[in-house]
């Protein structure tokens, strides 16, 4: 018998999540895979990706063997980035054609679906200087532009950059120890973005550019929206928490991870960095001290709610600020909202049937009011107890508050005026706590503060709680839909906002977070979301482990990372004479 070579495969196979098989050459995109079941599927946003077994996938990818397919759409977070990343492509390029050597920095994140802005040459736009900007955007779009990638040489993107002088992405190339880096380009302009692309400029339908006191928002459309661009709502006290943050990092010049890269490897900048930041946050906790204890003197505050999403530091913050509220004289007690669960057979559910525990109404709100009331006036109450494991509400101990002490409840409907309604508004402080800044990679490309809170979490959940990042990851979407819906339309209700960003916290987080990201399963949904968190830590300088000791034992980031003084520290309960 004679044994003759397999004759190559002409066409291949995709298997879509129901079991649906389309069949097609080798080598076909999967931007046409996806097109030919558009019909079957009514996709309800536009395509921005796929995911090929398990792996986050351009449209321009080329299939080549057989392989399970699910399309990434714009309403999802990997579509998301995709063509906010795309967009920011497109305005760099428009911005340098229009005004020769013009180059726009991307700041930070503003609620409603956009990009804060600004020239870097400090000369800002006029109105309509934004308006011409917008056009030649809009007509690159109608152009329908191919977005190109390729691999170059460092050197050669290196003298790309000199030759526009981006400062900022000749330091960060500091750190690259491959001899190339893929690049993208559209109408001849070059740069790196840290992810995935869309093939043209047809695809960026959506966007507007507003124009704002020294900068501009470039508006994009949110996940539960996909299509439409919401009116943007002035946020003045977060604005006002990003501004001091501007001048934080100007003040310590640090203004990019390049920057941050080159003083961790100088020990006596570093340690200088670290303790400027740390007495930065010192500084934030005292005003707001301050302010409660003139506000409890000046109409009598007695109750200080204190909300933030997840992993922002709330536990050390509120330890800290009843810290600084000794120091004033005031006598911090704090209540724990836990207590006040209504039975379990109350419980709310959501919309997949299971128990919302986050939702509003799991708390027995009657009660919570009635008490604290009771409490600031003076009346001894009996605190409910909620048994966790009977999912029962029970007696627990007696509390009275002393004079002078002031209540500290920390929970995640602290800024939603519906938790108290029967409390005198006069009586209230509200802080909002969270990492509302991040340093950027470069002038293009941004780190989100919601994957600095996730590597948090990651760090913190791992050191106490024994959970892989991959059960840390697969939580998280539920984390973060409880935040949308119950913390963020709430902010801007905060009498004081604490940005727990620290501007070294990636150099000390990447280190401990990288090795927990690499032990994620290849192919598994997590695993995206790992390599993408990866993508980025590349560029950090990691911190060594001698200078993660310089870090005060009083630190935000201790929470996370482990080395608080502050876990052993719990303000006392209503009435405690200690």
């Amino acid at each position: 018998m004679q044994i003759y070579p397999a004759s190559p495969r002409e066409t291949i196979r995709v298997t879509f999540e129901d079991g649906y098989i389309l069949e097609g050459p080798v080598g076909t995109t999967t931007h046409d895979f996806l097109r030919a079941a558009e019909e079957r599927y009514q996709y309800n946003a536009p395509l921005m990706g796929a995911i090929v077994d398990g792996q986050l996938r351009e449209l321009t990818y080329p299939v080549h063997r057989d392989a399970n397919l699910a399309p990434v759409l714009l309403s999802s977070s990997d579509g998301g980035r995709i063509y906010r990343r795309s967009l920011v492509l497109l305005l760099a390029t428009a911005a340098a054609e229009l005004w020769k050597g013009c180059q726009v920095s991307v700041r930070y994140a503003v609620p409603d679906g956009g990009f804060y802005c600004t020239r870097l040459d400090d000369k800002p736009f006029t109105p309509l200087e934004l308006e011409q900007l917008e056009a030649r955007m809009r007509q690159i779009v109608a152009d329908d532009e191919p977005i190109t990638k390729r691999s170059a040489s460092l050197e050669e993107i290196r003298e790309i950059y000199r030759s526009r002088g981006e400062e900022d992405k000749l330091r960060l190339l500091e750190m690259r120890l491959r001899p190339n880096l893929t690049v993208y380009g559209l109408r001849g302009r070059e740069d790196y973005y840290y992810g995935y692309m869309l093939p043209s400029t047809g695809y960026l339908q959506y966007f507007r550019l507003i124009w704002v006191k020294e900068g501009f928002i470039l508006q994009y459309p949110r996940q539960e929206a996909p299509t439409i661009l919401r009116p943007i709502r002035a946020y003045d006290k977060l604005g006002k928490v990003f501004q001091q943050a501007d001048e934080w990092l100007q003040r310590m010049q640090v203004e990019d991870i390049g920057r941050l890269n080159r003083l961790v490897s100088q020990q006596k900048r570093l340690d200088e960095l670290i303790l400027v930041a740390e007495a930065l946050h010192e500084q934030n906790v005292a005003q707001i001290a301050r302010t409660i204890t003139e506000q409890h003197h000046k109409r009598g505050v007695q109750l200080v709610l204190i909300a933030g999403p997840s992993s922002s530091g709330k536990t050390t913050f509120s330890k800290r600020l009843a810290i600084q509220l000794l120091a004033h004289g005031l006598r911090p007690a704090t209540l724990e909202m836990d207590n006040y669960f209504v039975d379990r057979d109350l419980t709310p559910r959501d919309e997949n049937g299971d128990y919302d525990f986050e939702a509003l109404e799991a708390i027995n709100l009657k009660l919570f009011n009635q008490q604290l009331l009771q409490l600031m006036q003076g009346a001894e109450v009996q605190i409910p107890h909620f048994n966790f494991l009977t999912g029962k509400s029970e007696p627990g101990r007696t509390a009275q508050l002393l004079q002078d002490q002031i209540l500290i409840i920390e929970g995640i409907h602290g800024l939603n005026p519906n938790l108290v309604p029967q409390i005198p508004k006069e009586k209230i402080f509200r802080v909002y706590v969270s990492a509302l800044t991040q340093l950027n990679i470069d002038s293009h490309n941004r780190v989100p503060t919601t994957d600095v809170r996730l590597l948090r979490r990651i760090v913190r959940d791992a050191r106490t709680r024994g959970y892989s990042a991959t059960d840390t990851l697969e939580r998280w979407n539920s984390v973060r839909r409880g935040e949308k819906n119950n913390i963020f339309p709430y902010q801007e209700n905060a009498d004081a906002m604490f940005n727990s960003a620290l501007v070294y916290e990636l150099a000390s987080l990447k280190p401990i977070a990288a090795p927990l990201l690499l032990q994620v399963e290849p192919n598994t949904p997590p695993h995206i979301e790992a390599k993408r968190l990866l993508s980025f830590l590349n560029w950090v300088r990691p911190m060594k482990a001698e200078q993660v000791r310089l870090i005060p034992d009083t630190s935000l980031l201790r929470e996370f990372i482990g080395g608080s003084i502050l876990d052993d520290y719990h303000p006392s309960n209503p009435g405690d004479e200690s």
